[in-house]
């Protein structure tokens, strides 16, 4: 099972992607955690994911939150379209993709 983190700048605009990223999960028989959390909650967040996914209105926080995990998990930009979209199983892909590109 992998843990997908959602960091956006107060959690809540990622809330209604994760249900739909859990929906399109269930759907496709994946079995993962997805959550969401602020910015400010991402220090004490980050250890318990797989990969930390940044919603595009803090992209300007990836160098921060790369330095932040050291290296230790993938740090990525949700796509502004998908994102837009509010595609789910287009960014459980995008996490899915990330982790498989990281672990390569």
């Amino acid at each position: 099972m992998k843990n997908i983190l959602l960091v956006c700048s107060a959690g809540m605009s990622t809330s209604l992607l994760v249900t739909k990223m859990q929906k399109a999960a269930e759907e496709n028989e994946v079995e993962c955690k997805i959550w969401a959390v602020s910015q400010t909650d991402a220090p004490s967040n980050w250890e318990k994911a797989d990969v930390l996914l940044l919603g595009p209105q803090v992209r300007f926080l990836e160098s921060k939150m790369k330095t932040m995990v050291d290296g230790k998990i993938p740090v990525a930009v949700i796509d502004t379209v998908t994102y837009g979209r509010m595609d789910g199983l287009a960014v459980l892909e995008q996490a899915y993709d990330v982790m498989d590109e990281f672990n390569a």
